[in-house]
């Protein structure tokens, strides 16, 4: 069987990126497995031996982690829903209704998608301790929210405007008011571009770090990014870089599930959002 030189050039081109982007990955899980004379070991052991590994660096984080990982859970799936829920209607009425004033709307929401986050931090800090929101849930939902909406609204739009208006035509025949066609049948057919917007608003919210270490000074409520954060600075003399691997290694295995069991949606979100553009 002959092997054409392009084919082996894909390959190659293949395994290496595979290589290049799961490499920092592997060795952030190697190292949360290595001893710590294995890690800080001169030359840097790359293929550790049995006696080089352990557990003890997952043992460390202690059960109080779990509560860090439920808060994490808790605000970044309360959060998407917010905005899933508030962006679904706002975008369908943005693809169907004629508004005056609409470009002046969307050119506002594509601003305000573009603009750094992080900039807000001095206003919501003061509108926080005005409304007395501090250590609680909401100081984190609400902004993440706020934050992710003018995203999902665009691409929710983008999709709404791409389905046949037929369907809307035929579901008013048959007696469906707005609000049961918006939810029985408009809905159900952007099920890929909410899960892809949904797993994009989850993300932030699950790593956003600023607000979450500014708003909840709470222990029991804090989030995983702040959690890992404390880890690297309970020590002035070392980087306990075994018990930090060990914390990012815990802490993203939720969004790698999460982005396993829906990587149909995905794909298929994308792909209908790329011929559709």
């Amino acid at each position: 069987m002959k092997i054409s030189s392009r084919s082996i050039v894909l390959w190659v081109g293949v395994v290496f990126m595979v290589v290049f982007c799961l490499a920092p990955a592997l060795w952030q899980v190697l190292t949360s497995f290595k001893t710590n004379a294995a890690i800080s070991a001169l030359p840097t052991i790359y293929f550790p031996s049995f006696s080089d590994l352990t557990w003890d660096h997952y043992t460390s984080l202690g059960a109080g982690f779990w509560r860090y990982v439920f808060n994490s859970a808790l605000v970044s799936l309360l959060s998407t829903l917010l905005c899933l829920g508030l962006g679904a209607p706002a975008a369908y009425t943005l693809a169907r209704i004629k508004l005056p004033g609409e470009s002046l709307i969307l050119g506002g929401i594509l601003i305000v998608s573009l603009f750094p986050y992080v900039l807000l931090f001095l206003g919501l800090l003061e509108i926080v301790k005005f409304v007395g929101l501090g250590n609680n849930y909401l100081a984190l939902i609400v902004p993440y929210s706020a934050i992710n909406l003018p995203l999902t609204i665009l691409v929710l739009r983008s999709f709404f405007q791409q389905l046949p208006r037929d369907l809307e035509d035929s579901a008013k025949m048959d007696g469906y008011s707005t609000v049961q066609m918006l939810l029985k049948i408009m809905i159900p057919l952007t099920i890929p571009a909410l899960v892809t917007t949904g797993i994009l608003a989850f993300i932030f919210a699950w790593n956003e770090f600023i607000f979450a270490l500014t708003f909840v000074t709470r222990d029991a409520m804090k989030t995983i990014p702040v959690a890992v954060a404390q880890i690297g600075g309970s020590s002035v003399y070392e980087i306990p870089y075994g018990p930090i691997a060990a914390a990012t290694v815990v802490g993203t295995l939720p969004l790698l599930v999460l982005v396993l069991f829906f990587q149909r949606r995905i794909v298929q979100g994308i792909t209908a959002g790329a011929v559709k553009g």
